[in-house]
C-alpha cells in the first residue's frame, strides 16, 4: 500500500476572501511526498479554509493548487484522489464497519474481490480486524475514529487530509491515536496534511509545522526548530509557554529589571531593545551565593504548581513581570513557597531577542 510515486501538494499564492474579509492571504508552500505536515493556529487563522481549498470543498479566489503533480485548482473533490478524516468521523449509521470502509471503493466500482482484500488490509492496519459486522452504535469513539481512518486509506490515496480528527477523544486515547496515525502514515509513505489547534499534538506528530495567524503563515519548520527558535512573539506564545522579558539596549548591552543583563543566541544589534525569549523548562532556580552573571534575574515566588513530572513556579520580577520556571520533579526536590526570594538563570544558547 505504498504511495511512493506521489509528488505531494504545492500551493502557489492561494487566497480566499469572504466579503471584505481575507481569510487566507497569498499562501505558498510545498509539501513533499511522504511528509506529515500540520497547519496549526488559533480559531480564525485560516487553517481549515486552507485545508478545504486543498480538498476542493472551497474554491480559491486566487492562486493555484497542485496535487500529485497535477493542477487541481478547479477540480471537484471526487477527482482529487484524496483521503479525508474529519472530527465528526461521518460514520454511516446504516452501514456496518465493512460497509463504511468499503464505501469509497464501491463508489469507484472496484471489483468485489479487490474490495474485500483492501478492506481487510485497512482494518488490519487500524486493528479492527474482528469488527467488520459492527455498526456505529456498537463502537466507541476511538473505534469510530479508526473506521474513519481505514476508510480514508483504503483507496491508497497519495494524500490524506485530516481536520481535527482527534478533538473528541479523551487525552490518553488521543495520544494513543496520534502514535497510530503517525505510524500508519509512515508505513504507507503517504502525505498527510493535518489541521489542529492543539500545540502538543502538532509537536508530537509533525515532520513540519506551519503556524498560521490571520490568514498567513507566521512561521514554518520542523517542530523543534519552530519551538526553540520562534521568529516572533506570536509564535513563541502560541507554541507552548514562553517567557518574554522586556529589555533595553544600554551601552551595547541588553538590560532588564533590577540591574539584570542578558546575552542571547540570536540578537538584533540594530534594535533598541525588545523581548528576551526563553522557554520555562530552560529556566533554573540558582543556588544562593553565586556571583552575578548574564541571564540571571532576582524575583519572588508568586505561585507554585505541582504538575507531577514538573513543578511550575511563577516568579515576579522587580518591575512586575512574571517569569515561569519549570523545575523537574527530581528525587528530594524541595518546593519553593509563595513569597520566597529566588534567583533564576538560563543559558545564552536558550535565549533569543524578539521584537517587542
Amino acid at each position: 500500500m505504498s504511495t511512493s510515486t506521489s509528488q505531494g501538494v504545492r500551493l502557489e499564492a492561494v487566497s480566499k476572501t469572504y466579503g471584505s474579509e481575507t481569510v487566507v492571504r497569498d499562501i505558498s508552500l510545498t509539501i513533499p511526498q511522504g511528509e506529515f505536515f500540520t497547519l496549526l493556529g488559533p480559531s480564525g487563522s485560516g487553517k481549515t479554509t486552507t485545508l478545504s481549498m486543498i480538498a476542493g470543498f472551497t474554491l480559491p479566489d486566487g492562486g493555484r493548487i497542485h496535487i500529485d503533480g497535477k493542477d487541481a485548482t478547479r477540480a471537484p473533490p471526487r477527482d482529487r484522489g484524496l483521503g479525508m478524516v474529519f472530527q465528526n468521523y461521518a460514520i454511516f449509521p446504516h452501514l456496518d464497519v465493512f460497509g463504511n470502509v468499503a464505501f469509497p471503493l464501491n463508489v469507484r466500482k472496484v471489483p468485489k474481490p479487490e474490495v474485500a482484500k483492501r478492506v481487510a488490509g485497512a482494518l488490519e492496519m487500524v486493528k479492527l480486524t474482528s469488527f467488520e459486522k459492527r455498526f456505529a452504535r456498537e463502537l466507541s469513539g476511538g473505534q469510530q475514529q479508526r473506521v474513519a481512518l481505514a476508510r480514508a486509506i483504503v483507496g491508497h490515496p497519495p494524500v490524506v487530509l485530516m481536520d481535527e480528527p482527534l478533538g473528541a477523544l479523551d487525552k490518553n486515547l488521543r495520544y494513543h491515536m496520534q502514535v497510530e496515525i503517525k505510524e500508519i502514515s509512515r508505513r504507507l509513505g503517504m502525505t498527510v496534511i493535518y489541521v489542529t489547534h492543539d500545540q502538543e499534538e502538532a509537536l508530537t506528530m509533525s515532520d513540519r509545522i506551519a503556524i498560521m495567524n490571520r490568514g498567513s503563515i507566521a512561521q514554518i519548520g520542523p517542530p523543534r526548530e519552530v519551538y526553540e527558535r520562534p521568529g516572533s512573539a506570536f509564535v513563541a506564545r502560541f507554541l507552548g509557554e514562553a517567557n518574554l522579558i522586556a529589555a533595553k539596549r544600554e551601552g551595547g548591552a541588553l538590560r532588564g529589571a533590577g540591574g539584570a543583563w542578558f546575552e542571547v543566541a540570536s540578537d538584533r544589534p540594530q534594535a533598541a531593545g525588545g523581548q528576551v525569549f526563553v522557554r520555562p523548562e530552560k529556566v533554573s532556580i540558582l543556588p544562593e551565593g553565586g556571583a552575578p552573571s548574564a541571564n540571571q534575574i532576582a524575583g519572588t515566588v508568586r505561585h507554585t504548581a505541582f504538575l507531577g513530572n514538573v513543578v511550575r513556579y511563577e516568579v515576579t520580577l522587580p518591575d512586575g513581570q512574571i517569569v515561569l520556571c519549570d523545575a523537574t520533579n527530581a528525587s528530594g526536590t524541595v518546593l519553593r513557597q509563595p513569597g520566597e526570594a529566588v534567583r533564576l538563570g538560563w543559558q545564552r544558547a536558550d535565549a533569543l531577542l524578539l521584537e517587542a
